[in-house]
């Protein structure tokens, strides 16, 4: 498979259901003003849990810094209270650090708020990395 089709496909091809937080966006950003003071935070919609097919050595390099093989994608940026993205841009994370209260996808410098109805996809760094903004 070419490597247009393998993006189209992890980006647009349904995957497994999952559900954030049933939260307004004026709920959300309540909460996290709230809940998120001690790091930056990011409301999203539309998101895909990507589970990355990594290798044993990487897997390791992960853990030593607190790291799992997940990222999140979002094609709908809702409020970043650090400004780094506008509403409505898409967004990719860096790895996952710790997942909470089934909405709260912390990396180890930002909060994202899942919101709404969101897909768990599996994928390679390669296939991840060939994403452009």
């Amino acid at each position: 498979m070419d490597d247009l089709q393998t993006i189209t496909d992890l980006l647009y091809r349904p995957g497994e259901p999952m559900r954030g937080s049933t939260m307004t966006d004026d709920q959300a950003l309540a909460f996290a003003r709230e809940h998120c003071w001690f790091t930056e935070f990011c409301l999203v919609r539309q998101w895909l849990w990507i589970d990355l097919d990594v290798s044993e050595a990487q897997r390791v390099e992960l853990e030593k810094t607190r790291r799992q093989p997940v990222i999140l994608y979002a094609h709908s940026v809702i409020y970043d209270s650090a400004r780094r993205w506008d509403v409505g841009d898409v967004v990719r994370t860096s790895p996952l650090s710790l997942f909470e209260e089934g909405f709260l996808f912390r990396t180890l410098n930002s909060t994202y708020v899942l919101l709404g109805e969101g897909q768990r996809k599996r994928a390679t760094l390669e296939t991840v990395g060939r994403i452009r903004f």
